[in-house]
């Protein structure tokens, strides 16, 4: 793995107190089916983190509860020592069942534990960021409910030094303006995409706090964006319809950071290409349509 400067595609903004490259990855996609279980190619995974890094990507999210455990491992593997722009950032607040199933665990317990598992499993001191990952909705959206009592817990662990700084996944914008009276948030992490897109209002409020806004499933998910406005889109510009999507995510506002995920290397390269990417005010007025207009 080379460890050279990368000039960053995309710019770059402020994730916690570091510059990260607008374009990351994310981690998710190298555990097994489901995010369970080990790779169905090891060695595989481990060439697509060195090749993220080696093209350019200083912000890379996982989560220990990816696999459980397996998706740190590998990155600890492709990855230690650490590059010094490189940003981990993590997520905690769910635990996996036997079957695969994702649990809440946001107990004081489950969540020093968490904090624990990531720094053994990265073979890390401290952990840069630490999202912390609300379970209150049906896992791809946001539901009501109070996050104090597990935002406490983790900003005491800040506290300790274990964490740097504190970030929110899958919340409502309730939940982030309480979190705020908690402590510093340094990014929100929500579904959002060119389909998907309830988080509007949300990026717009984050941006005059310099709150990073991450959105996850940026090309749809376990069901990939297929859209004939998207497709005819990416035919005009000699692009793939995913390169357009994570083009208008980066046009969309500067504080949005994207991490799509990839276990594949020609994947990867192919999502990189879209920061070089530039959408005309017509391409996107044709993209803003699809608002809802996803098939399947």
């Amino acid at each position: 793995m080379s460890n050279r400067s990368v000039q960053l595609r995309g710019g770059t903004y402020r994730l916690g107190d570091r510059e990260v490259a607008r374009l990351g990855y994310g981690a998710m996609q190298l555990a097994g089916k489901g995010v369970f279980g080990p790779p169905r190619d090891r060695p595989a995974a481990v060439a697509v983190l060195r090749a993220a890094v080696d093209g350019g990507v200083n912000h890379i999210d996982t989560s220990d509860y990816y696999g459980p455990h397996i998706t740190n491992q590998i990155i600890r593997e492709a990855l230690h020592p650490y590059p010094s722009n490189l940003v981990i950032v993590t997520k905690i607040g769910a635990r996996r069942g036997d079957n695969g199933s994702w649990l809440p665990a946001v107990s004081r317990q489950a969540l020093t534990d968490a904090v624990h598992d990531n720094l053994r499993n990265l073979g890390m001191d401290v952990l840069e960021v630490v999202n912390l990952r609300s379970m209150f909705g049906d896992g791809h959206g946001p539901g009501d409910g109070s996050l104090e009592e597990p935002l406490t817990t983790l900003a005491e662990l800040q506290r300790q030094g274990l964490v740097r700084h504190i970030g929110l996944s899958n919340v409502t914008p309730k939940q982030i303006e309480d979190g705020r009276r908690v402590c510093a948030i340094a990014c929100v992490q929500n579904m959002y995409n060119l389909a998907h897109r309830e988080d509007d209002a949300v990026i717009e409020a984050l941006a005059p706090h310099g709150i990073a806004y991450v959105p996850f499933f940026p090309l749809g998910g376990f069901s990939p964006l297929q859209s004939t406005v998207l497709s005819e889109v990416a035919t005009a510009l000699g692009a793939t319809p995913m390169q357009v999507a994570l083009a208008w995510l980066l046009q969309r506002a500067p504080n949005v950071l994207l991490i799509p995920g990839t276990s594949s290397v020609e994947h990867l390269r192919e999502n990189m290409a879209a920061a070089d990417l530039t959408l005309s005010s017509e391409s996107v007025a044709t993209l803003d349509q699809i608002v809802g207009e996803v098939t399947k």
